[in-house]
């Protein structure tokens, strides 16, 4: 039976309250949720997953950490959504990630990925927000970096996401608050809808 690795990267979204002392925990959210209903789907596979996200993070601590937590671990599959907190920390830290700097830290990431591990397949999901609570100027600053995920998605042959525009066409037919409290941090049913389209896209 064949073998494959996939690993979940990103910031709080995927970390999700994993426990890091434990190399296989793979946290509350989506990584398990997709990680369970694939082996459940699957019997027969032989698929590990891996859960790297840490909370809080910007795409340049994604960089600053890619060799031990993606490189090293050889995945056959590198699942990456990062950008969130980028734009977070201009509003509550006034500490800007400019859309050039993130390109080109993000762009160093699939680099490294393509040079070191030619096989590797990428899945690229946007970073998104729902409109919850005072978020004045976050459209403004985190639509630039959507298009940069989706253009670097077609340059690098990336299975790419659309997760901020899914998640808009779902609360069109029904609250935002269905899948998040604070339109950051995903719910269970957040999770479950994350979860869902991964395995709707990716073809393990």
């Amino acid at each position: 039976m064949e073998k494959m690795t996939v690993l979940f990267q990103g910031d709080s979204v995927t970390d999700c309250g994993r426990d890091r002392e434990n190399a296989e925990d793979l946290g509350f959210g989506y990584a398990v949720m997709a990680a369970s209903e694939f082996s459940a789907r699957n019997p027969r596979r032989n698929v590990k997953f891996i859960n790297r996200g840490i909370s809080g993070n910007r795409v340049r601590d994604l960089r600053s950490r890619w060799q031990e937590d993606c490189i090293d671990l050889k995945p056959d599959l590198v699942s990456i959504m990062i950008g969130i907190n980028d734009t977070w920390r201009r509003f509550d830290a006034d500490s800007i990630t400019t859309p050039e700097e993130y390109e080109r830290d993000y762009r160093y990431i699939l680099n490294e990925i393509r040079t070191k591990l030619p096989k590797t397949k990428i899945v690229l999901m946007d970073p998104f927000f729902l409109p919850i609570g005072d978020k004045e100027g976050w459209r403004e600053d985190l639509d630039p970096r959507i298009a940069i995920v989706r253009s670097l998605a077609k340059e690098f042959g990336a299975v790419y996401i659309p997760l901020d525009g899914l998640f808009a066409a779902q609360y069109i037919i029904s609250e935002p608050e269905k899948y998040s409290q604070d339109g950051v941090h995903p719910n269970w049913t957040g999770h479950a809808f994350i979860a869902d389209k991964f395995l709707e896209y990716v073809k393990l």
